[in-house]
């Protein structure tokens, strides 16, 4: 087996990069200082000119995969590609079942395997990405794997026939919680077995801890504005807390699909005077705004369609700052947040709870100090990307990268 220096790995996402996906470079980064040769191989170029300014530091080439194509670029990348792999029609089966589009990325996707010297190919979430990179992988005689999150897991779109199978053809697959790899050992049995599971590390130099006193009574809400955040909860929790005469303030940072009815909420609500919509920050910003708060809201939901959060980074970046959390048990959120040891969580969907909780955060500063520092020394010991991220290099290095799939 060659060094982990020297083999190239191919990493593959949907979008690279996307503004709400800072794990994603994050652990980019984490990969590359603990000495892997990367390539980033996008199925899209990013949707909107706002990037965080760790993108700079990245040194993976970064390459975009053609998609969109007319019959005869599809005819002729099938021709093109036979020539390069006499064996392809073995695998015109896995490139049907794709949409036109993905199956032209998962040529191409092969055709740069063969270019390049990548040797394996690493997919996150497991949903198109994956399904992309599993038939390159196949048609080039490669490994693959991949990283499973949330959505690509819990949302009611998924295929579970086609999420065991990429399970069962990975030579290994991570995800980003205890309560992921029950959820996947539970569900597909012997097919999950190569899943192994790796928290989503943070670069610590970059959180430095500042002990929550002297905090002014704000709450701080940090995500996207969907429906598995919670936020219209966090909106009726402060509700509850400026009718009972007690001072606070939201400050609401991120953009998404539910903004109009956050902001028709604020207004029914009364709340103009107490909520902040920030929209959506640069993480330099994000950690400024955190840190000054004297505690951040996590209200995560499984929603109606089953979507819902993995692990929010918020949470752990907060708890790497020294800003004390409440959050609900949703997911793997109970596995950073102990309640009354290092944050505290209330009921999902209890607006009462989050109030009479923030406002305890808000008024306690002896509280607020004892579960800051003990959600530091959590964060150190178990999220270290240093650690995590010798985690995943040794699984990618480690598998064999020659082996045909199953």
């Amino acid at each position: 087996m060659l060094p982990s220096d020297q083999m190239r790995i191919g990493y593959v996402t949907k979008m690279y990069p996307r503004f709400s996906e800072t794990f994603i470079v994050n652990e980019v980064l984490a990969l590359e200082r603990a000495g892997l040769d990367l390539e980033i191989l996008s199925l899209h170029p990013p949707a909107d000119g706002r990037f965080h300014e760790t993108l700079s530091q990245v040194r993976a080439p970064v390459s975009y995969l053609s998609r969109h194509v007319r019959a005869q670029g599809l005819w002729d990348r099938l021709e093109r590609a036979h020539q390069v792999f006499p064996g392809l029609s073995v695998h015109l089966g896995d490139l049907l079942e794709l949409e036109a589009v993905d199956a032209v990325a998962a040529l191409e996707l092969a055709m740069a395997v063969q270019e390049r010297g990548l040797v394996h190919l690493h997919a996150h979430f497991a949903s198109v990405a994956t399904a992309v990179a599993r038939v390159a992988a196949a048609i080039t005689g490669i490994g693959y794997s991949f990283t499973a999150h949330a959505k690509d897991i819990f949302h009611e779109s998924v295929d579970p026939v086609a999420l065991e199978r990429r399970l069962a053809d990975a030579t290994s697959v991570v995800t980003v919680s205890d309560y992921n790899l029950a959820h996947l050992q539970r569900t597909f049995g012997a097919a999950a077995d190569r899943v192994h599971r790796i928290y989503n590390g943070l670069d610590l130099s970059r959180f430095g801890y500042r002990a929550p006193v002297d905090r002014d009574r704000v709450v701080v809400g940090v995500g996207r504005l969907v429906e598995k955040k919670g936020f219209g909860h966090l909106l009726d929790a402060v509700a509850h807390l400026a009718a009972q005469g007690r001072p606070v303030r939201l400050d609401l940072v991120g953009t998404g699909e539910l903004e109009a009815a956050l902001r028709e909420q604020v207004a029914r609500l009364g709340l103009h005077q107490h909520v902040r919509l920030l929209g959506p920050l640069p993480q330099h910003r994000v950690r400024e705004v955190v840190q000054s708060a004297g505690a951040l809201a996590a209200p995560c939901v499984v929603g109606q369609d089953g979507n819902r959060d993995g692990l929010p980074t918020i949470l752990l970046e907060a708890m790497a700052l020294g800003t004390p959390c409440v959050a609900t048990p949703v997911t793997g959120i109970p596995e950073v947040l102990q309640h009354e040891q290092t944050g505290l969580l209330v009921p999902e969907g209890d607006h009462l709870a989050l109030a009479e909780q923030l406002d305890r955060l808000l008024t306690d500063e002896q509280l607020r100090v004892r579960l800051a520092g003990a959600a530091r020394t959590l964060i150190e010991t178990e999220f270290d990307d240093r650690c995590t991220s010798a985690q995943l290099r040794d699984l990618l290095t480690g598998a064999d990268l020659t082996a045909e799939l199953i």
